[in-house]
């Protein structure tokens, strides 16, 4: 027992964090990458362990050991056994499956197929018995896995976390059309842009090396933090065609405003897509209800059409949390295309941050608390 510690670990998976403790705000900050915040009254603030947050903290490298590792240096008591033997038993299942690039082409149809692989035949054989994934994947004669249409990647991952089969995906994107831009020293309203520590770091978080398995992914910024300054820096690094996606009008010009007054791209190469207005441009800003809407209640949805307008090489989901159910269908599909989604919390009403995990990536950049010194920027 340490009773100066500020952590409480209960067997029901969560944590306890006593905001008086004197190392809460080191245990908040070590708690960030594989826990999350579910209440923070004005005393104890409640976090919760999921198989989803600790995947989260392993597609950021963190390791069974290294969360275990933190819970036993803040804990006030004991640690569960059966927390810590749960903890490593969720842990060792990503990373079982792995998506890599097959070089079938089917000669008939032109189709692209990708390959599913395990080192594990119990793993294997798990995967085989599933009659939901049987009208997707193909067995391997030769090796312990599964060939699928290239279509199916994002539908694949999806399924395969509905077994509590995390994906590593390590197919490496596609590039899209290039597009010159950067962001400004100065901004076009005559005041100096300065991009903060940490809004570089979740860019960099999410832009990687740009090699397999990096490119796609959640940052989750506090409101305030200046999201749009993080999307623009990943549009400054990757130079590329951007659809921007966001919750209503409002949203979209603010963007267009943003980005025409910190980068380099002129109003004439950003398009609006809503309601009121169809342009499709190398940067188009389009609104989520756009995109649902059809004359039918049953019928297609006749917007869709703008994911595939143009060769997009980025896609910005902003208040990606919001994303509705019709929009995560076509993001299924664009798995080959670099994505972030953008939020200030990964909880969902429909709890289904998993369809977030699964089709627009893992949680990459947290910064759930305003870092000292942080002035409120446009968002």
């Amino acid at each position: 027992m340490q009773p100066n510690n500020p952590l409480i670990v209960q067997s029901d998976k969560t944590l306890l964090l006593d905001v008086h403790a004197e190392k809460a705000d080191d245990c908040r900050s070590a708690l960030v990458p594989f826990a999350e915040l579910e209440r923070s009254p004005e005393h104890l603030h409640t976090y919760r362990l999921t198989p989803l947050s600790l995947w989260n903290a392993c597609s950021a490298g963190l390791t069974s050991e290294d969360v275990i590792q933190v819970l036993h240096t803040y804990a006030r008591f004991d640690v569960p056994q059966v927390i810590t033997a749960w903890i490593t038993e969720v842990v060792q299942r990503f990373g079982k499956l792995q998506l890599v690039p097959d070089d079938t082409v089917d000669s008939t149809s032109g189709e692209e197929f990708l390959l599913l692989v395990t080192d594990e035949a119990m793993v294997y054989k798990e995967i085989e018995a599933s009659r939901a994934l049987r009208q997707y994947l193909a067995p391997l004669p030769d090796r312990l896995g599964f060939r699928l249409l290239l279509t199916n990647r994002g539908t694949i991952k999806q399924e395969l976390l509905k077994l509590s089969w995390p994906v590593k995906d390590m197919v490496p994107l596609q590039d899209g059309e290039p597009l010159e831009i950067s962001l400004r020293e100065t901004t076009v309203s005559g005041k100096p842009l300065t991009v903060r520590n940490y809004q570089k770091n979740a860019a960099e978080a999410l832009i990687g090396d740009k090699g397999p398995g990096t490119g796609f992914g959640t940052i989750v910024l506090p409101c305030g933090a200046g999201k749009t300054i993080v999307g623009m820096a990943i549009m400054d690094a990757l130079k590329t065609n951007t659809l921007v996606l966001t919750t209503n009008i409002s949203a979209v010009h603010q963007w267009i405003e943003e980005l025409v007054d910190k980068t380099s791209i002129t109003r004439d190469q950003i398009g609006e897509y809503t309601g009121e207005e169809k342009q499709i441009r190398p940067v188009t800003v389009a609104t989520y209800q756009v995109l649902t809407w059809r004359p039918e209640k049953e019928g297609p949805y006749p917007h869709f059409q703008l994911f595939r307008e143009r060769a997009w090489g980025l896609i910005i989901y902003d208040e990606v949390h919001l994303l509705p159910a019709p929009v995560f269908r076509v993001t299924a599909e664009l798995q080959a295309v670099r994505r972030v989604g953008l939020t200030a919390t990964l909880v969902r009403e429909d709890h289904c941050e998993g369809y977030v995990f699964s089709l627009v990536g893992p949680k990459r950049y947290d910064v759930p608390w305003k870092p000292v010194g942080l002035q409120k920027q446009n968002v």
